[in-house]
């Protein structure tokens, strides 16, 4: 079985571990009311702020600037705001009910679907409970209004959607060849980070 959170510090490299804050997480935890993924924190903690491959950001939930809750409160109240009981979906995917295969929408909270990236190319990433209650999935949304799922940890999904994988629905890839390149977001606005890249992939 592959360790694919050991294969993602693999592919980025070592992290400057910036912004690290157990505080900063269990405080986020008590306002939504469940724990994040471990590999998902430790990814967040070890790059972020960060964009990533030319287009998946990662916020932080210690920072002032770029901070996870701030990002997960403003994108959960957006997407709630949508009317997700009308019946003129184009296509399945575009029916969060059907395609996610939900009974109820709901965005921010721990039995809802949890905003935890994007990217510049409007595809958003959630974490959600399976429907079952089991465990947890990984739930993407297309810049066109259609929703997929993925059932695998975060780790795992991060390192598919790296390789160049179709991680956001069909004819998704986001691949670049080479290392990944890596740009600090600025944390201020005189902030000019100089973009970094992973080892050699060998892709």
């Amino acid at each position: 079985m592959s360790d694919y959170l050991a294969e993602v510090f693999a592919m980025l490299g070592p992290g400057e571990q910036r912004f690290t804050s157990p505080d900063a997480w269990a405080e986020l935890e008590a306002e939504i009311g469940t724990d994040f993924p471990e590999d998902y924190k430790a990814v967040v903690d070890a790059y972020a702020p960060m964009q990533i491959n030319g287009h998946l950001y990662l916020s932080h939930p210690a920072t002032e600037r770029w901070n996870l809750g701030k990002k997960i409160r403003e994108t959960s109240r957006v997407w709630a705001g949508l009317d997700w009981d009308r019946e003129d979906w184009l296509e399945p995917e575009e029916n969060i009910r059907v395609a996610l295969d939900l009974q109820a929408v709901r965005f921010g909270t721990k039995d809802g679907l949890i905003p935890i990236t994007s990217t510049d190319r409007g595809e958003y990433v959630f974490l959600a409970p399976l429907p079952d209650g089991t465990g947890r999935r990984i739930c993407v949304v297309e810049h066109d209004g259609s929703w997929y799922e993925y059932r695998m940890s975060f780790s795992e999904w991060l390192y598919r959607y790296l390789a160049g994988e179709d991680m956001v629905g069909p004819n998704s890839s986001a691949f670049y060849p080479g290392p990944v390149r890596l740009e600090p977001l600025p944390m201020s606005p005189d902030d000019r980070p100089t973009p970094m890249y992973g080892p050699e992939r060998g892709m």
